[in-house]
């Protein structure tokens, strides 16, 4: 039961800044795009993966395969932003947020594993 809450927490937090990419066509400022060495097109797809990641983990209940797609799907955007934060000179507390989410991601992915 615990597991659905980490996903629905977590793809409450994720789905919004991809939808924000989508919608903006992966437009996120110049400035945005010089820090973090990304051009749009990536930044769109960037927006897909959180999008559709987001979407299977808030369908969690259904199985966990869409957990674990969701999963997998977040965690490729959350590390390379996690990356991109640090190789910006940005430290822990630029790629925080992006930490935590991982983490939380990380440990719902090996709950479904267990035999129940």
């Amino acid at each position: 039961m615990i597991h659905y809450l980490f996903n629905a927490y977590i793809g409450k937090n994720m789905i919004d800044g991809g939808l924000q990419k989508v919608q903006n066509e992966g437009e996120m400022g110049e400035d945005f795009e010089k820090e973090f060495d990304v051009n749009k097109d990536q930044m769109k797809i960037a927006g897909y993966l959180e999008t559709i990641g987001s979407i299977f983990l808030f369908a969690s209940f259904l199985g966990k395969t869409f957990t674990r797609v969701g999963t997998i799907l977040l965690n490729i955007v959350l590390g390379v932003a996690i990356i991109k934060h640090l190789r910006a000179g940005h430290g822990f507390e630029g790629s925080k947020n992006a930490l935590k989410l991982f983490g939380l991601n990380t440990v719902s992915y090996l709950g479904t594993f267990s035999k129940k």
